[in-house]
């Protein structure tokens, strides 16, 4: 069983930035989609690809994989770049 570590993004919809603070634990798909023959929806048995654990830091998220013996991959949060840009550039 294997999982990803990684800090939840900004939601791209809204200005807010509320639970951008929070680590998430996924786990990854065990079993390959496949699509339904009546309904044509994609599906598959793997229930864990469900489950999302959310955590107040890296290192709790951590604890708990090995603590549950869970092969887990830390992501790195993409450092933030700020575009300056006057509102007079618009025109130019």
């Amino acid at each position: 069983m294997s999982a990803r570590i990684y800090q939840r993004p900004k939601n791209a919809m809204q200005s807010g930035k509320a639970r951008t603070d929070d680590w998430v634990l996924e786990f990854e798909q065990s079993e390959a989609r496949r699509a339904d023959p009546l309904m044509g929806w994609t599906g598959s048995g793997d229930t864990q690809a469900q489950v999302s654990l959310n955590f107040p830091s890296k290192e709790a998220a951590q604890e708990y994989a090995a603590k549950h013996g869970i092969a887990a991959r830390v992501h790195k949060t993409p450092a933030k770049s700020l575009k300056l840009q006057a509102y007079a550039d618009n025109f130019r």
